[in-house]
Order: structure tokens, then sequence, then C-alpha cells
């Protein structure tokens, strides 16, 4: 394996989070990368940034963790509420409480961080309890140094091809999903986007991986973000943090795509 390098993108506006990216991939690409990350910062939905920071560091080959995609099952929803209701009845059928399930999403509809924010990371909850675990409610934690192989890349693009569901976003939140899928002690995710043009996300959880709904919010809703579930029993910030925020994890193979499934709730 040729030399690797992790390069990220944040993007705010007056200090709140406009956007983000991640890429790992060799030098040669790096400079085609990082203008195509300043274009996607400049040209967001939600606004114009006055900040865009780039940061590129060597990855070590040995430090890069090799593993495959989670499975990606589409449960079609008709609008937000029905697919508010599926998104919940997945997370209790990961292991996630009822409480738990009800406190995050009304925290992502309403805003997570203090006065109805967006948080530029994700919620730490109990699984249980929905008692929220992040050390800054307003930063949460960010997953950061993931990506997928030319291979797996290669694989996924075949794989969806004629679903009109090939896109950036899907590929990017599946990449976050497979990363928070490896840590310890995960239950489930739950995310939808605070881009005010994309109404979809998702569950994802080791008993069935990602699971995408069309609609958890509504059109030009610009709140958003994501929660990670975790078992109190053995919940370690530290751990957690180090391995989603640092150590990379590049996925070579593709999950199982599922059939659609219609929710009947």
């Amino acid at each position: 394996m040729s030399q690797l390098f992790s390069i990220r993108m944040r993007a705010a506006q007056s200090s709140e989070h406009i956007s983000g990216a991640e890429r790992i991939a060799p030098a040669q690409e790096l400079a085609a990368i990082a203008t195509a990350m300043i274009t996607r910062a400049l040209d967001h939905s939600r606004g114009n940034p006055d900040a865009i920071r780039l940061a590129i560091d060597a990855l070590p080959t040995s430090a890069i963790k090799d593993a495959p995609l989670p499975d990606i099952t589409t449960v079609l929803v008709s609008d937000l509420h029905t697919g508010r209701s599926a998104a919940r009845a997945e997370l209790l059928r990961a292991g996630v409480s009822d409480t738990a399930a009800s406190a995050a999403i009304q925290a992502l509809a309403s805003g997570a961080a203090a006065e109805g924010k967006v948080m530029r990371g994700a919620m730490l909850v109990d699984a249980k309890s929905g008692e929220r675990l992040e050390s800054d409610p307003a930063r949460g934690l960010r997953v950061s140094r993931m990506d997928l192989s030319p291979a797996a890349n290669a694989a996924l693009t075949a794989a969806l091809q004629g679903s009109g569901r090939d896109t950036t976003h899907l590929r990017e939140a599946l990449a976050l999903a497979g990363k928070v899928l490896l840590s310890p002690g995960i239950v489930a995710e739950l995310c939808w986007s605070d881009d005010p043009d994309y109404t979809a996300g998702y569950v994802a959880s080791p008993l069935r991986g990602y699971v995408r709904f069309p609609h958890l919010k509504a059109k030009g809703d610009r709140l958003g973000g994501r929660a990670f579930f975790y078992q109190r029993s053995t919940f370690n910030l530290a751990a957690i943090t180090a391995f989603l925020e640092h150590e990379p994890v590049l996925f070579s193979r593709v999950g199982r795509i599922h059939d659609d499934e219609v929710f009947n709730g």
C-alpha cells in the first residue's frame, strides 16, 4: 500500500458548522480532493462560510484498519412522521429503550445544542436511560479518518447502479456509520442531515447494518445531527473518542444490498 493521507474539511459561518468532508487518499490525489472540498464548502445549501479549514495528515500504513461496509436496507416511508416512527421502531429493535430513542429524536428535531442549534458533532446517549454522555454538548464527538477504498467505491457504484441512491450523502454516511459500528459498546446510531435540501436519514446497528429512511425531516428544515447510543455498563469516553476521532479505517468491501421494505407501523 502506498503512503496514504487523511484529508479533512470543516466550514463554518460565525462559528456555526456549515459543512464537512473526510477522505483518505494517496498524495497524488490530494490537490484535486482539496479543490473539490473547498468548492463544496463555498456552494453549500446551509449558507456561505466565513471560515474553511483543511487538515492533511500522513497515516502510518500499519495503523489503518481494514473493514467491510455495513449491509444496506431502505425502508420506504411516505413522510417524516412515518419515517420517525419507523426509525424509532428500528432503534427499539436494536436494543435502545423507548425513553432513549424518543429523547434523541426530540433532541435532533429541536436542535441538540444550546439555544436549539445544531451540534458540531454527535450526541453520545445512554441506550437505556437516554442520558447524554458527551463532555461538550455543543461540539459532541466528531467521527474522522474513514473512507472507502477504490475497490469498495467501484463495487458500491455497481451495486447501487440504477437505484438512484448512489449519492455522495449515502457514501459518506455509510462510511461514517460503518466506523461508528466498530466502536466499543455501540448499540445503534440515529442520524438525519442538517442539509435543508436532504430529507433522508438512517439508523445503523450491529443487528441490521445501515437502515435508510427517505424522509426523517421536512425539506427546508436546517436542523439535524447524530446520536450514538452506548451500553452504559461498558461506556468508556476516552476509548470511544480515541477510536472515532483518530484511528483510520478504510472500508475495502461492501455489504449486502437488501430488498426495500415498507414500514407498516
